[in-house]
Order: C-alpha cells, then structure tokens, then sequence
C-alpha cells in the first residue's frame, strides 16, 4: 500500500528508509532474510530503490543522496550485521569526503583478462574475495551490484565490456536459489551483455537459512 504503489496509487512520494537485517551469518533463518526477492518483485517503473552495499563509505553516500535529492522514493537497503565489525568492510576518509554513491563497484584487483567474471551483492562479496585470495587465482574478476534496482544498464555494460577475455559469467549470491536477487538479475544481465549467467548458491530451500551454523559453513564452503 504505501512503499511500493503509494505513489502510483494514491499520489503520494515518499523518502523512507528501511534498513533491513539482511545476511546469511549462521545464525538462523530469523537472523537471516530480509526477503530480498520480495520487494524486487514489487520493483517496476522506478518506484523504489533497493540496494545491498558493502563499504562503509557507501552506505555513507547512500544515506546522503536519499536527503538531498529533489525528489522521494523509498530506500529498502539489505543491512547485513556482520560487516559492522568485518575487518575488510572499511573506507579511507577521500571516499568519504569526495565523489558519491556508487550503483557498481568494479574489481580493483581483477585483471582486464579475467576467464571469469563473478556478479555479485553484498556481504557475499567478502566471501568471494577472500577464497579467491586463499587460492591464489588471478583469472576472476568480483564485480559487486550495490543498486540492485533501479539497474544502471549502461554502467553494467560498460563494466562488463573491460573483461574481454571472459569465457563465463556467473552470478553467485548466499541466499537460496528461490530467494534473492537471482531470478530478477538474471534476464537483466542476459538483456544487457546478451549472455544469461550461470547461477552459484544455496540450492532452493523452504527456509530463508539452516539453524545449524556447521551447516552453514558447508553450504558457504561448497558454493565458494
């Protein structure tokens, strides 16, 4: 009624902010879904803003953009707990003081001749890097989705378009394959670089998440 189609149908816009527990972190099903795939379903002629982001200086521009710009659309942000105190989740002050929101952030790390190039968004992304660091691979590129919707399309391609050696695209997520963003990125990126990527996660499940954590981590350990 009032975050989704409160403009489209009563006329009325508005600036609020959910920020919503949202990451898989062994702790529970209850701890752990937001229920991404929901609101993206609701998503449809720019009538809200749903992003899921990973540095501090981020959340930062996020916050600030949704003040200051002239117009209002609900914020739905996936906030996931552990990355208050993840050693890696950190910005320098320059990316707080300058530039802005970023809706794509690029591999600082990859090389333009990546085999493969990982989509991605949110805490998995830590995940991710650090597996690829404890492997030695130089052949992935980590590209991370901060604004899940609206998609900047021609920021993605662009993006997309620097890997030209790329032999496969996937997109990799913690949630369950019947949740989170996948079943709403995938024929989006397929429409944007003509090829439909390659899913890796959690196998579809009834359950937001296990309440096992050591099941948990052979889940994580698995899809990595």
């Amino acid at each position: 009624q009032f975050i989704s189609s409160a403009e489209r149908k009563w006329l009325r816009m508005s600036g609020l902010v959910c920020l919503l527990p949202h990451g898989y972190e062994g702790q529970g099903p209850e701890h752990s879904s937001a229920r991404l795939e929901r609101y993206l379903q609701m998503c449809a002629e720019d009538n809200m803003q749903v992003c899921n982001v990973t540095t501090p200086a981020q959340i930062f521009h996020l916050l600030r953009r949704q003040m200051k710009r002239e117009f209002r659309k609900p914020l739905v942000i996936m906030s996931p707990k552990s990355l208050l105190r993840h050693k890696a989740a950190v910005s320098p002050w320059s990316e707080l003081t300058s530039g802005g929101f970023q809706e794509i952030l690029d591999d600082p790390a990859a090389h333009a001749d990546a085999k493969r190039l990982v989509l991605c968004s949110g805490k998995v992304y830590y995940d991710l890097v650090e597996e690829r660091t404890r492997r030695g691979a130089t052949d992935t590129a980590i590209v991370r989705i901060e604004q899940l919707y609206p998609l900047h399309a021609d920021l993605l391609r662009s993006v997309v378009a620097r890997y030209r050696s790329v032999e496969k695209t996937i997109w990799c997520q913690e949630e369950s394959q019947n949740m989170g963003a996948w079943s709403f990125i995938a024929p989006l990126v397929e429409q944007i670089t003509g090829r439909r990527p390659l899913y890796v996660g959690r196998e579809s499940s009834a359950s937001p998440a296990v309440g096992s954590l050591a099941i948990h981590k052979i889940e994580l350990a698995q899809f990595l």
